[in-house]
């Protein structure tokens, strides 16, 4: 026993050192115990996207028949999502009779009403806590948004705006994957492969493949089964009218001829390769290390080339500060090969921040429509300040008219005439002439036969009714408004003393010294900057002028600038002329002229001609309404 406790003394035994331990004997040399696991974390699952999307603003015009959608971050357990934990209440305080549904496999939340909802109507959507994922666990809080819905219902049908590979294109790499953007919101669960075929061969001979719609760059995507296509190819790419908007309304085709009748219909001839390159991050706005940010503003990222919108997410597009996440909602523009990321919090980012936006590469991140990622993770650092950005122009019920006259009338000369949207007065419907509707003709000649893509709206005698009338006179006011709030906003800059032709604009204010805007010596260039809500005020306090006879003038939209982005505020009256190609929305006390009489060239304005007092008159006019 002495010869034990000696040994146990000089191992340092029975002492608080190290060593000989008593109970469990000598320790092993050279090996390291084992670290204790870190516990996993559970995530709790998100609301990553909405329709209609979650922005402050909110979105406007929505259709009445419209549901409301929410898209998860991860699987949900579908028996916890029913009309008590994703709600609609229209407005805040008034529940609405509801069915909801759960789609797994695009991890989306259907709520459908019941009944159309109210018109004119800021609604309150909210998914609740009570939402759980398949482990049950529940959102971290109540998320909820609002829109508001359309002063009449949507009785427009969808077109497709954009496709890609483009029409007759050659040369197309035999890895792409075939696009299709449309003009409005669609209904998912009409795009699929019987209403997205792409065939190539006579007879045709179908391509095997699946189809994605990507609500919020309103594009769908067939991605073939097989590696590739065939090489040096011709094929047919087909979307079928079996294709509807959220409200219903069937696909616009592009054709008349059987058997592709009201189908949108294109051909693209594939190359001999595939494509191996990898896209390119062209430009950022606002740019890498901008200071004081204004906080409410969408964070872009303009791309070499066309990318696939289904790679485009919050997972792959995301902000963080100091390495926390922010909530955002993430877009693709496919037009324009825009990437946005808008700050779900109404007050936008924090303030004073220098904030981390990454665009992930791999084969988790971003692609092109060949399946290549960026070579790496684009990275760039911005700060915010403390102010949040000018909020946009809400136009209210006007959004819906491509044109209104006021309490004067809208008249068309000229077989060629087409306005996109609704089509209004508040004065008697004989004042309407040249024109019709799907339901009626107003005072058309053989020579003077003008299409309304969607409803003339006027007072009695009939078709006039107390109704027309009163949406009418509803759209007068909203137009009003918007004109005092063009006017009211602070004065800005007049670079070419009135004339507007051959300058090259970034978005801001510009107004006339003179009280007069014309484009006239050459054309007018807006340039987004690649800011996807980039913004123009034109004001004039009196007259604008848009081109002269044999001289016409265009308004050209660049690097992500859109029309619905676009405002002139006239003082007095406004005249586009002949064969010119104008944009934005144009609201004129005294009235806006299109064109001269007796005229065949086509002149087109993307936007808007509304008169506040006078009329509209059009010669051979196309308006789209954006």
């Amino acid at each position: 026993m002495l010869l034990i406790g000696a040994l146990l003394a000089a191992c340092g035994g029975g002492g608080g050192g190290g060593g000989l331990d008593p109970i469990l004997g000598p320790p092993v040399l050279g090996v390291v115990p084992a670290p204790t696991p870190t516990p996993v974390v559970p995530v709790a699952p998100t609301v990553v996207s909405t329709v209609p999307a979650a922005t402050e603003p909110p979105v406007t015009d929505v259709a009445t028949t419209a549901a409301v959608r929410a898209t998860f971050s991860k699987p949900m357990s579908a028996a916890s999502l029913t009309p008590t934990s994703f709600t609609l209440a229209c407005p805040a305080g008034a529940p609405v009779n509801a069915a909801v549904s759960y789609d797994a496999a695009t991890l989306t939340a259907i709520l459908t009403p019941a009944a159309a909802l109210p018109a004119g109507t800021v609604c309150v959507a909210t998914v609740t806590t009570a939402a759980l994922d398949t482990a049950g666990l529940a959102l971290a809080a109540n998320f909820s948004w609002r829109f508001r819905t359309a002063a009449l219902a949507d009785a427009t049908r969808p077109t497709v705006v954009l496709t890609e590979p483009a029409p007759a294109a050659t040369g197309v790499a035999t890895n792409t994957r075939i696009t299709a953007t449309f003009s409005e919101a669609m209904n998912p669960a009409t795009l699929t492969s019987a209403s997205f075929v792409v065939t190539s061969g006579t007879p045709a001979v179908p391509v095997a493949g699946t189809v994605t719609y990507v609500a919020s760059s309103r594009t769908a995507t067939f991605k073939p089964t097989a590696t590739t296509l065939a090489a040096n190819t011709v094929f047919n790419a087909v979307i079928t009218s079996a294709a509807t908007d959220t409200s219903g309304n069937a696909l616009a085709g592009n054709t008349a001829v059987a058997p592709n009748a009201g189908n949108h219909v294109w051909t693209f001839t594939t190359g001999a390769v595939a494509d191996t390159v990898a896209p390119t991050v062209l430009s950022f706005n606002p740019v890498v290390s901008a200071t004081n940010v204004c906080r409410t503003q969408s964070i872009n990222a303009t791309f070499s080339e066309a990318m696939d919108p289904t790679t485009v997410s919050a997972t792959t597009y995301r902000i963080t500060d100091n390495g926390v996440g922010v909530a955002g909602t993430v877009s693709y523009d496919a037009a324009n090969r825009i990437a946005s990321f808008v700050p779900s919090a109404a007050t936008g980012f924090a303030a004073n921040r220098v904030l981390t936006a990454t665009l992930a590469s791999g084969a988790t991140g971003v692609t092109d429509l060949a399946g290549n990622p960026l070579a790496a993770d684009e990275v760039w650092t911005f700060t915010t300040g403390a102010q949040v950005c000018n909020p946009p122009i809400d136009l209210k019920s006007i959004a819906g008219f491509g044109a209104f006259g006021g309490g004067a009338g809208v008249t068309n000369q000229g077989i060629n005439t087409t306005i996109g949207g609704n089509l209004g007065s508040t004065a008697a419907c004989t004042l309407i002439t040249g024109l019709h509707d799907r339901f009626d003709i107003y005072t058309e000649t053989p020579l003077n036969v003008g299409a309304v893509d969607g409803t003339v709206y006027c007072a009695p005698p009939a078709p006039g009714t107390v109704a027309k009338f009163n949406i009418a006179t509803q759209a007068r006011a909203d137009a009003q408004a918007s004109y005092n709030e063009l006017a009211a906003l602070p004065a800005g800059s007049d670079p070419g003393a009135g004339q507007l032709g051959g300058q090259i604009l970034a978005p801001g204010v510009y107004t006339s010294a003179g009280g007069t805007f014309s484009i006239t010596t050459g054309d007018l260039t807006l340039d987004g900057q690649g800011d996807a809500n980039a913004t123009w005020v034109f004001q004039s306090a009196a007259a604008m002028t848009i081109g002269a006879p044999g001289f016409p003038r265009r308004v050209v939209l660049i690097n992500g600038a859109k029309a619905a982005n676009v405002f002139w505020q006239v003082g007095a009256a406004a005249r586009i002329a002949d064969g010119s190609t104008m944009i934005g929305t144009i609201i004129a006390p005294a009235g806006v002229t299109i064109s001269t009489a007796g005229q065949t060239l086509q002149t087109t304005l993307i936007g808007r001609a509304i008169g506040l007092t006078a009329s509209v008159t059009m010669v051979n006019t196309t308006i789209v309404a954006p």
